[in-house]
C-alpha cells in the first residue's frame, strides 16, 4: 500500500507555512513572529500543564511494567508462526539509534555538570549534589522515555502485525473511536503525530548541528556561527536523504550497528583512560539512588516555591521531548519488531536501554564531574562562555588522544543525525501513506528536506530555548492521544483474552 493519503498533503502544507513563517523578520511581524508566539504558548502551557505532563510520564511507566508481569505477556506480535526479522544486537542497536543517540552525546557530559552547579535543591558544588546531578540525570533519561516508546510502539506493533490494521496512529484507536478514526477524526489524529515528529525530531536535529559546530570550533577552531549549522544541516542532510533512500535494511541497519560500535568504543575509551574506579562507583550508587528514589522524582513538584523552574527547565522539557519523539521512535520500533512476544519485547525496549544509558551517563558525566571535583578542572566555565554542546569537547581536551578522540566523537554526533533523520523520514512516510512499510522515495524526499527546514528555522529564531519551546508544544495535544491509545491496548488485550477462553471452553 503506498497511496499518499490527505494528511501528506495536509501536513506538508501547514509544515512548509510554519517554516515560511519562520523566515519572516522578528521586526516585521514584531508581536506575530514565531519566536514570540510560541514562547507564549510554551509559558502557559508548562505553568498550567507541568502537572500533567509529569503524571502521564509516570502512568506509561507503570503501564509499561504491568505489561511485562501481565498475563498478557506471551501474546505475539504478529501471527503464531512469525520470528523476529532481527537479531537481538541488530534490534537493540536500531531502536537504540533511532530512540536518543543525538541527544545521548549531547547531554552525557553537559546535564550533570549542569547539574551539580545548579541543583534541583540543596547547594551547588558539595558531593551530595554531584550524587543527586547524576540521580536526576539518569531519571531523566532512563525508564521513562523508554516507557513511552514502548507503549506507543507496542501498540502499533500489536495493530499492524497481529491484526494487520494499517500502520498508522489512528488505527491504534479504532477500539475506541470505532469505525470514526477513518474519516475526519483519523486525519486530526495522524496530522497530530506528523507534527510531533517533525518538531520532535528536529528538535534533535538542532542539538545535533549546534554541536557538530561546538565541536568544531573547540577543536579545530572554526568560527560557531548560525552559517556554520545550517551548512552543517545540508551537508547531513544530503547524506541521511541518501541513506533513507537505499531502505530499511540496508542504509538505516548498517548505519545503526555502526553508530552503536562507535558509541560503545568511545565509551569504553572513557571508561578505562579515565578514573575508571571512581567511574564505576558512581554508576553503581547513582543507578542504586535511581530506583530507590524514582517514585518520589516521578512525581516531585514545587508547589510551595513556585519561583524555582528547574523542573520546568529540565524535567517538563525531558518529558515533552519524549512525548513529541514517540510517534517517531513507536513506530520505528514497532517496524522492526514483528514476532517479539509482548514480555519479551517491553522488556527489551525498557531495561535494556536504561541500564546502557546509566552506564553512559556514569562515564561522560562521572569523568566530568571527577575532573570539576577532584582536579579543578572547570568545566562548567566552558559551558557558561560557549554553551552545553562543547562539556563533552572539554571533558575529551583532558584526556590522552583528545583531539583525534573528539573527532571521533563529531563522527558518532553525524552518524547518529543521520540515523535519526532517515529514520525519521522513514516514519513520516509511513504515517503519510496509510501505514506502508516501503514508503515511496519521494515522499521520504520531501520529509527530509521539511524537519530539516524546520530545525533550521527553529535553531534561526531562538537556538536551544526555540527548539526546547517547539517541542513542549507539540508533545501536549499527542500526549492525550497517548492515553487514549493505552485504554485501546487495554480493551484489544481483553477482547482478545476473553476471545482466547471461548474457544478454549469449546475445545
Amino acid at each position: 500500500m503506498n497511496k499518499v493519503t490527505r494528511v501528506f498533503y495536509i501536513s506538508a502544507v501547514v509544515a512548509i507555512l510554519f517554516i515560511i513563517w519562520g523566515i519572516i523578520p522578528k521586526d516585521v511581524l514584531p508581536n506575530g513572529n514565531l519566536d514570540h508566539v510560541t514562547t507564549i504558548i510554551q509559558t502557559f502551557l508548562v505553568d498550567k500543564f507541568g502537572w500533567f505532563y509529569l503524571l502521564s510520564m509516570t502512568g506509561f511507566v507503570v503501564f509499561a511494567l504491568y505489561l511485562i508481569f501481565s498475563k498478557y505477556g506471551n501474546i505475539k506480535l504478529g501471527r503464531p508462526g512469525d520470528k523476529p526479522e532481527y537479531s537481538y544486537i541488530t534490534w537493540f542497536a536500531m531502536l537504540f539509534s533511532a530512540g536518543m543517540g543525538i541527544g545521548l552525546v549531547f547531554w552525557g557530559a553537559a546535564e550533570p555538570i549542569s547539574h551539580f552547579h545548579e541543583p534541583p535543591y540543596g547547594e551547588p558544588g558539595t558531593a551530595e549534589t554531584a550524587k543527586t546531578a547524576m540521580q536526576y540525570s539518569l531519571f531523566h533519561w532512563g525508564l521513562h522515555p523508554w516507557a513511552v516508546y514502548a507503549t506507543l510502539a507496542l501498540a502499533l506493533a500489536y495493530f499492524k502485525f497481529r491484526k494487520q490494521a494499517p500502520g498508522v496512529i489512528s488505527a491504534v484507536l479504532q477500539p475506541i473511536f470505532g469505525d470514526r478514526v477513518k474519516g475526519p477524526l483519523g486525519t486530526v489524529i495522524d496530522i497530530i503525530v506528523v507534527f510531533a515528529t517533525v518538531f520532535g525530531v528536529a528538535t534533535s536535529l538542532g542539538f545535533g548541528a549546534i554541536q557538530i559546530s561546538g565541536g568544531l570550533s573547540f577543536v579545530f577552531g572554526f568560527d560557531q556561527t548560525i552559517i556554520l549549522q545550517f551548512v552543517i544541516i545540508i551537508l547531513v542532510t544530503i547524506l541521511y536523504l541518501i541513506s533513507a533512500m537505499t531502505g530499511l535494511n540496508k542504509g538505516i541497519k548498517y548505519l545503526s550497528n555502526a553508530n552503536i560500535i562507535l558509541a560503545i568504543a568511545l565509551m569504553l575509551f572513557m571508561l578505562f583512560a579515565g578514573p575508571t574506579k571512581f567511574i564505576m562507583n558512581l554508576f553503581t550508587n547513582s543507578f542504586g539512588a535511581y530506583i530507590q528514589n524514582l517514585p518520589e522524582m516521578s512525581f516531585r513538584m514545587t508547589p510551595f516555591n513556585p519561583e524555582n523552574g528547574w523542573a520546568k527547565q529540565w524535567t517538563f522539557f525531558y518529558w515533552a521531548w519524549w512525548i513529541a519523539w514517540a510517534p517517531f521512535v513507536g513506530t520505528f520500533i514497532a517496524r522492526v519488531s514483528r514476532g517479539r512476544t509482548i514480555r519479551e519485547f517491553v522488556s527489551g525496549v525498557l531495561l535494556v536501554p536504561t541500564i546502557f544509558g546509566a552506564l553512559w551517563f556514569s562515564v561522560l558525566g562521572g569523568s566530568a564531574l571527577n575532573f570539576e571535583f577532584f582536579k579543578g578542572v572547570n568545566i562548567s566555565h566552558f559551558i557558561n562562555d560557549i554553551g552545553e554542546e562543547v562539556a563533552l569537547f572539554a571533558v575529551l581536551d583532558h584526556f590522552p588522544l583528545g583531539t583525534f578522540i573528539s573527532a571521533i566523537a563529531i563522527l558518532l554526533i553525524c552518524t547518529f543525525f543521520i540515523t535519526s533523520a532517515d529514520s525519521a523520514t522513514f516514519v513520516l512516510g509511513m504515517q503519510t501513506t496509510g501505514g506502508s512499510l516501503y514508503p515511496p522515495n519521494v515522499v521520504k524526499l520531501v520529509w527530509g528536506l521539511i524537519q530539516s527546514g524546520a530545525a533550521a528555522i527553529l535553531l534561526w529564531q531562538g537556538g536551544l530555548q526555540a527548539l526546547q519551546t517547539a517541542s513542549i508544544i507539540v508533545a501536549f495535544p499527542f500526549a492525550i492521544i497517548m492515553i487514549l491509545v493505552v485504554f485501546s491496548l487495554i480493551k484489544s488485550f481483553k477482547e482478545e483474552a476473553r476471545q482466547y477462553e471461548l474457544k478454549r471452553k469449546k475445545t
